[in-house]
């Protein structure tokens, strides 16, 4: 059991806890959650008493083992299976007395506890954890050093892990790892025997792997039973609820308010307006609780292509002369939802490379629509942004003739909002650095938006943010993305890169998991054969999509008619009420004025009456 009282914590005098107390009991699996910058890592360092707490206390059981991630598995020439067997340190002390001890004694002791420990499935166990992250045995006896700093990172996730602390602490795991691995973490934290607590903005793993959320929120921790959509849910009607009761209150205060103004001066009164002005003191405010205000995403909608915008036949693509993918048969329309599957290493950014043009082909034919533009962000856009320039200076470049005012309103509506325009990029925060490459990559309303791994700086809000506009887009779409929620959220067909080859997939998000957590899948490894067994069907979702189009199409028409409209009569309104009008007195410019507003007004009432039917045939049609 974690138990919390009064915690209080500050950093440079800002405070992150005041007086925050849960207890969290033993087996229970957490995820922690609360906005960028609230605390959840400080929290963290002080369950591990790497930093001490100012107030308050943290009750901890003396013996039990706290585990977390280190930064990396070390660079040596250690296997990884054999890093990872070293993580289980009661096992490897236990194994250097069994082969240098020659007391009988100890011998059997030493024995009986590496029985106890189920110290000899070690080996299979940590083999195990290694090939659910993407490890198969080949790449388990190669040496830490033949890996890079990513890859070295879910070798120290499977090291702690397979340590099995009491309490395992985990801070976004998912970030390095694909989307094979994440759905393999899934399953085994939901099956982990002991106590876990988890940082995580992935809504899926939140939703399969807890079963309580604790929210870090305005310096308190408070602890929510169910995964994260039974929180959401909670939370807003919590909010709703909060809502309606400051609501009633100012209404109250605003009724005792005037009492005391109107009946303060009279003596008749002015004893029970003293009496009222007490009680308005002692009501103590209610505060709203108040949704953070989260920054969207948007996209301009491209003008139309005629299809395909893109088609491959017998293509292949690879570096160096030697192919990574080859015998591609691929066409992408220009509604073409499509999520990219298969394990890191199988060539998914190798592909979305070649569709952004970023690789040539080097085998076949690939036809691209002559006006297509493609808009493509990885992880690397991130790093080429300049540390010494602000957002403003990044967007100046590309339009260097647009008034300031302008660009800020586009980076606006990127989700860079007025503190972030002026501040360098070196200064921004993960989050708002994705938010600026990711803009950057749409500036020119792509018909074809390429997205390799979106959300690895964003939290969840932002994550649904980032889908709401993704929906909201005309253009096709290329997604990579280990957040399984986004994939099925987006993605109305599925391709598996595997083996070499490209093929679609026969099936949604929730027959993949199932298949990956199979015997069959091995725990994330796709097997070739099985894949190619999968034939392609027409997906329903596509089909769906295409027929609601035209009909979207239409709706969105009428909201620009009338948005145009309104424009006008404010635009005429303000003539209208300028005091300069009347000073010509010219009563011709008066009333061709208001002749032209009630001629806007009844066009107004017209398109609206439109833009209603528009959405009756869509709702009566998506309902069909």
């Amino acid at each position: 059991m974690i138990k919390i009282s009064n915690l209080t914590y500050a950093i440079e005098g800002k405070p992150l806890f005041v007086d925050a107390s849960v207890t969290i009991p033993s087996g229970h699996k957490v995820g922690l959650v609360g906005r960028n910058g609230a605390g959840k890592t400080t929290l963290f360092h002080l369950l591990r008493g790497t930093i001490a707490p100012d107030g308050g206390e943290i009750e901890i059981p003396r013996l039990a083992r706290i585990g977390g991630v280190a930064q990396e598995a070390p660079s040596t020439e250690v296997s990884l299976l054999d890093t990872v067997l070293a993580a289980d340190t009661e096992r490897a002390a236990l194994m250097k007395i069994v082969d240098t001890e020659t007391d009988a004694q100890r011998l059997a002791d030493a024995y009986a506890r590496l029985s106890e420990i189920d110290a000899y499935s070690a080996e299979a166990r940590a083999a195990a954890i290694l090939n659910g992250l993407g490890f198969d045995n080949e790449a388990q006896a190669l040496p830490c050093s033949a890996y890079s700093g990513g890859w070295r990172m879910r070798v120290a996730l499977a090291a702690v892990l397979f340590s099995r602390p009491d309490f395992l602490l985990l801070d976004e795991p998912t970030n390095y790892l694909d989307l094979e691995g994440t759905i393999w973490l899934e399953n085994f934290l939901a099956r982990y025997p002991f106590t876990v607590l988890v940082i995580s903005h992935d809504r899926d793993l939140l939703n399969k792997s807890v079963g309580a959320i604790l929210h870090l929120n305005e310096k308190q921790l408070t602890l929510y039973q169910g995964g994260y959509d039974t929180f959401d849910e909670v939370r807003r009607m919590q909010m709703a609820q909060s809502a309606a009761a400051a609501k009633k209150q100012a209404a109250a205060r605003e009724h005792i308010q005037s009492y005391v103004d109107r009946f303060r001066a009279k003596a008749s009164k002015a004893k029970q307006a003293q009496s009222r002005l007490k009680m308005l003191e002692r009501m103590e405010p209610i505060e709203a609780m108040v949704s953070r205000g989260v920054a969207g995403f948007h996209f301009d909608s491209p003008d139309p292509l005629s299809p395909p915008i893109i088609s491959i036949s017998g293509g292949a693509v690879g570096y160096d002369g030697t192919p990574v993918l080859s015998n591609l048969d691929l066409r992408i329309d220009p509604d073409d939802r499509i999520a990219l599957l298969g394990a890191n290493g199988q060539g998914k950014s190798t592909l979305s490379k070649l569709l952004a043009g970023k690789l040539k082909q080097m085998a076949g034919d690939i036809v691209t629509s002559n006006k297509l533009r493609v808009g493509y962000f990885s992880q690397h856009q991130m790093d080429e942004l300049h540390a010494d320039e602000t957002p403003l200076m990044h967007i100046q470049q590309v339009f260097p003739k647009t008034p300031p005012s302008q660009l800020r309103a586009k980076l606006a509506r990127g989700g860079i909002g007025p503190d972030q325009v002026d501040t360098v990029a070196a200064k921004l925060s993960g989050g708002q650095r994705s938010r600026l490459a990711m803009l950057m990559a749409t500036l020119h309303q792509p018909h074809l938006l390429i997205l390799d791994e979106p959300t690895n700086h964003l939290d969840i809000e932002s994550r649904e943010a980032l889908i709401s506009a993704l929906m909201d887009f005309n253009g096709a779409v290329i997604l990579v993305s280990h957040d399984a929620h986004l994939v099925s959220a987006v993605a109305d067909q599925l391709w598996l890169v595997n083996g070499g080859k490209v093929l679609p997939y026969d099936g949604d998000m929730e027959s993949y998991r199932a298949f990956l957590l199979s015997e069959t899948g091995k725990g994330g490894a796709v097997s070739q054969g099985k894949a190619e067994q999968r034939q392609a069907k027409p997906s329903a979702k596509a089909e769906n999509r295409k027929r609601l189009a035209p009909l979207q199409a239409e709706a969105a028409k009428c909201e620009e008619r009338i948005e145009k409209l309104e424009e006008m009569r404010i635009t005429i309104d303000s003539r209208l009420a300028n005091p300069l009008l009347y000073a010509k007195r010219d009563p011709a410019d008066i009333e061709k004025l208001n002749k032209k507003r009630a001629e806007v007004a009844e066009a107004l009432i017209r398109a609206e009456e439109l833009w209603m039917k528009a959405l009756d045939r869509l709702e009566k049609a998506k309902a069909g």
